[in-house]
């Protein structure tokens, strides 16, 4: 089972999917869906169309030159079947898939360092603002011949009940409470 890559999207055709187109020189494109078919007859170039791996390999977007991608490519010599091989090269395919993995997660944030700076710096930029904003409306505004204060709720006195009278109360509260224990 060969899965092949379509000529406009470079995504992956599984057997018996996509559509196959034969030019007249019997060059053979295969494509995943109508989508890419459609473009390909419009005659769109994948490296301008921003949703191919074409665009986003040409544009710095995606990890091109790497050691791991030579494992990708296509063999047509065939070999007789050997199971220890078989068993070899799944377990190559699968050190190669984590060694990629890890690869394009290192070049992604790599990648997206320098955003991550500037998005600090406006960040910070905008708490600044924010502070002066909020420092601003706090500070009192000078007007020619006009007296300016902060606004501030009016202040009310409250006259307190002296220490004296509190601690009445709370003996005389303790006596009742003493006198009904005694009485059950």
């Amino acid at each position: 089972m060969r899965i092949e890559k379509c000529w406009f999207c470079s995504g992956p055709i599984y057997p018996g999917h996509g559509i196959q187109f034969v030019r007249n020189d019997a060059k053979i494109f295969r494509f995943c869906r109508s989508k890419c078919h459609k473009n390909f007859k419009m005659k769109r170039n994948p490296r301008n169309t921003a949703w191919t791996k074409a665009y986003r390999q040409s544009h710095g977007k995606e990890l091109i030159k790497d050691a791991v991608y030579d494992f990708e490519k296509k063999r047509n010599v065939p070999e007789k079947y050997n199971r220890e091989l078989v068993g070899t090269v799944l377990r190559a395919m699968q050190k190669v898939s984590d060694v990629k993995e890890k690869r394009q997660k290192a070049f992604f944030e790599k990648r997206m360092a320098p955003g991550k700076a500037q998005e600090k710096q406006q960040a910070l930029k905008e708490i600044a603002w924010e502070e002066d904003r909020i420092s601003s409306v706090m500070k009192p505004v000078k007007a020619e011949g006009v007296k300016t204060e902060l606004i501030a709720p009016p202040k009310t006195k409250v006259k307190a009940a002296p220490a004296k009278q509190k601690t009445l109360v709370a003996t005389k509260a303790k006596q009742k409470t003493a006198i009904k224990m005694e009485e059950d």
